[in-house]
């Protein structure tokens, strides 16, 4: 019997995420049959999957995958990273409604709408789901040619997502939008979820303390449970380094998009990341909390266009 606390709504995500409820695992293993045999009944007796177990929570993000947003083939190296999907698209849902509050609380939606995601990685994530729940076009742009690659495999054997998705690698490694967009191009929004270590040793102690947390058990040599290879969880300088290189490169990229954006999971980035932008001369900085489970993260959001330039972004592009 499933326990009251198991009953409620997930009232940190979005109101649209449709994972806001208890997960219907029936349901999922008839969409996903693999996911099974990672089904074990948890602490409280209630049947549950392994989130310490890679292979788990791969299976887990494909069956959601596949019942709420019928993708059906979503093949990736078990070594990238695998991304949580509710949490992905809450990223996503928040981004719909900053663009709605500059066009009369409506979310423009189809393909007059272009996002750009930094580092698409193999699985693709965010512009699935983008283009599934609102129909936009994207850009995905990462370092790593296997994850291009990847992630191309799967817009080509996804109906959905032909024509929806162009994938670019980024030859420059320390570059964000030179090389990626040209100087004519036009983006609304951006996407980007950093690398957040600085060494893999960083990264090993994170996922100990997480592996504690669900299981109850010390690991000494952790298997990441989202997996990820370096290139996704890893950079010189950390999350700190990587969201100020993009800050300062967003400047020169200042009229080519609406809304910047990227996820930051620690909280003493911010003071810095406001800083460097107050001084870029941002028109406007927003900052929107996120929140799946126990865990807490935000999006800054900031953009260099005045009033009149965002009304005659909205004319010229949203309508028709």
């Amino acid at each position: 019997m499933a326990s009251k606390k198991g009953k409620e709504e997930k009232s940190r995500l979005h109101p649209r995420n449709k994972n806001r409820a208890r997960y219907d695992l029936r349901a999922l293993k008839n969409a996903t049959p693999a996911l099974a045999m990672h089904i074990k009944p948890n602490k409280y007796g209630e049947d549950s999957v392994d989130f310490s177990n890679p292979l788990a929570v791969k299976a887990l993000n494909k069956a959601l995958l596949h019942h709420y947003y019928d993708i059906t083939n979503w093949e990736f190296p078990d070594e990238n990273l695998c991304p949580p999907i509710p949490g992905r698209a809450d990223y996503l849902h928040y981004i719909a409604d900053l663009l709605a509050e500059h066009n009369f609380g409506n979310i423009p939606t189809g393909n007059k709408i272009t996002g750009l995601d930094i580092g698409v990685g193999a699985s693709c994530i965010y512009p699935i789901i983008g283009v599934t729940a609102y129909d936009w076009q994207f850009i995905g742009s990462d370092i790593a040619p296997k994850s291009i690659a990847s992630a191309q495999h799967i817009v080509a054997t996804n109906p959905a997502l032909n024509g929806k998705i162009e994938c670019r690698l980024q030859h420059h490694k320390k570059a964000i939008f030179k090389g990626i967009l040209s100087k004519e191009e036009k983006i609304d929004f951006t996407l980007c979820n950093p690398p957040f270590h600085a060494s893999i040793k960083e990264a090993q102690k994170g996922t100990r303390r997480k592996i504690k947390n669900l299981t109850g058990k010390k690991e000494k040599k952790p298997t990441l449970n989202f997996a990820g290879i370096n290139e996704e969880l890893i950079c010189e300088g950390g999350e700190h380094t990587f969201i100020h290189r993009m800050v300062k490169e967003s400047k020169r990229f200042a009229t080519n998009c609406f809304w910047f954006s990227t996820l930051v999971s620690k909280q003493s980035n911010l003071k810095g990341m406001y800083n460097a932008l107050q001084q870029l001369k941002a028109n406007q900085i927003k900052t929107i909390p996120m929140g799946t489970g126990n865990k807490s993260s935000r999006i800054v959001t900031w953009t260099f266009l005045d009033a009149a330039e965002r009304k005659a972004w909205r004319e010229t592009r949203w309508k028709g």
